[in-house]
């Protein structure tokens, strides 16, 4: 009888472990089941189709013949209800019943919500799956007037969508600068200033209290903290995920703000593994329990899951991964890599009106960073991540606007 899989996702963390899966068991029984109407795409692309940059065509990935060639079991629109472990089995809402030998969880997570009136209005958005893409580029299309809510990485692709469109918005956040985890004043004031090249004025130490719609029940303002209204015909709202976890209750895998897995991409339950935005992995450089959302670290953890899934117990692969993060909406390259938001020391410095740079560290070793301007640099510090070599003590190198690693005094066992 042949060996069964089933991944429960199709993003590219799900399709990364089907692939590595089916090359390494030609013979094996390789399913996976997604909720979503469509094959896996790029989501990095998805923003750019938004902005009208890019027709649908080159944003899909796998069409799925892809999956009948390379004999896997897609089911699309199939919602998991829940799991029964001890019997391996995967329950769905009408697709009946899926064993498993070894099971993959990878379903990501769904947009949180904001906790205020109308927020479900027409015309409100939420940044996650190419439908939503569609809806956007529609709505963003016909709007001259929009609000955009959520200082992170997401709420500036929303802001930079409406800068192409030509929608006359207003970025509200928080903190008193974009992404104040990751970025000092210095830093952030390059973005804002970008931002307002773009049309898109900062709204800063604010917040949303709720939404104004007309009685079609289209949203048409929205009001801040103070109750000051912007007119907003589109709204994007970018607060962070909920975990993809309800089918799991029950199930014994242990959840914290996602599934928690081991340096294999493994649960706590036998046969049980998990990969991508959803994980909280233990991370094996950065020594503690780390999440991460970038294409890169998902691709690779679905590799490593995958193998994982069909090794020796003696022949697990860790998953060892600096990720990066880039955005391309302005005139300047942004990139952030490993976990600059950690950390109990860092240092920064300015070097022209759109070139900034800083460099966080944990235990005296450089462990994540923000490039604004130059980002050749990066791949110099990704690999001092990597060998986890203590550098803290020599900053003025590390800042030079032409780093060299050469110059670096590194202990000699290291």
């Amino acid at each position: 009888m042949s060996e069964s899989y089933v991944i429960i996702g199709d993003g590219i963390a799900g399709s990364s472990a089907a692939e590595t899966i089916r090359e390494a068991k030609p013979d094996a029984d390789v399913a996976v089941i997604t909720d979503e109407g469509e094959a896996l795409y790029n989501r990095i692309l998805i923003k750019e189709f938004a902005k009208g940059k890019l027709p649908e065509a080159p944003i899909s990935i796998h069409e799925e013949d892809w999956y009948a060639e390379r004999d896997i079991d897609l089911e699309l629109n199939t919602f998991v209800t829940h799991i029964d472990a001890d019997a391996h089995e995967v329950h769905t809402h009408e697709s009946g019943t899926f064993e498993y030998d070894k099971l993959l969880i990878a379903t990501g997570g769904t947009p949180t919500q904001l906790p205020v009136d109308n927020s479900d209005a027409d015309g409100i958005h939420h940044f996650w799956t190419f439908q939503d893409a569609r809806k956007i580029a529609e709505n963003a299309e016909q709007a001259d007037t929009g609000v955009v809510i959520g200082a992170g990485l997401l709420g500036i692709d929303l802001a930079a969508i409406c800068g192409e469109q030509d929608v006359d918005a207003h970025y509200i956040m928080r903190g008193n600068r974009w992404w104040r985890y990751g970025l000092s004043l210095d830093g952030a004031e390059i973005i804002h200033d970008a931002l307002e090249e773009k049309g898109v004025t900062p709204v800063l130490e604010s917040g949303v209290n709720g939404f104004k719609t007309d009685d079609d029940g289209n949203v048409v303002a929205t009001l801040d903290a103070e109750d000051n209204e912007y007119e907003s015909e589109f709204v994007g709202v970018a607060i962070g995920l909920n975990f993809n976890t309800e089918y799991l209750q029950g199930s014994g895998v242990k959840t914290d703000n996602g599934v928690v897995v081991d340096q294999y991409m493994q649960t706590n339950v036998e046969d049980i593994y998990a990969a991508g935005d959803i994980t909280r992995y233990y991370d094996v450089i950065l020594d503690e329990y780390a999440q991460n959302g970038s294409w890169g670290s998902a691709k690779q953890q679905g590799a490593v899951a995958g193998k994982n899934m069909v090794a020796d117990d003696d022949e697990k692969e860790e998953f060892r991964w600096v990720s990066s993060y880039s955005i391309t909406h302005f005139d300047f390259p942004f990139l952030s890599f490993g976990f600059p938001t950690l950390g109990d020391d860092e240092c920064e410095a300015k070097y022209s009106d759109t070139e900034w740079r800083r460099l966080s560290f944990k235990d005296g070793k450089l462990i994540g960073g923000v490039l604004i301007g130059d980002i050749a640099p990066q791949g110099k510090y990704k690999d001092l991540i990597r060998n986890e070599v203590e550098v803290a003590d020599q900053k003025d190198i590390l800042l030079e606007k032409e780093f060299d690693p050469d110059k670096l005094a590194l202990p000699q066992e290291q």
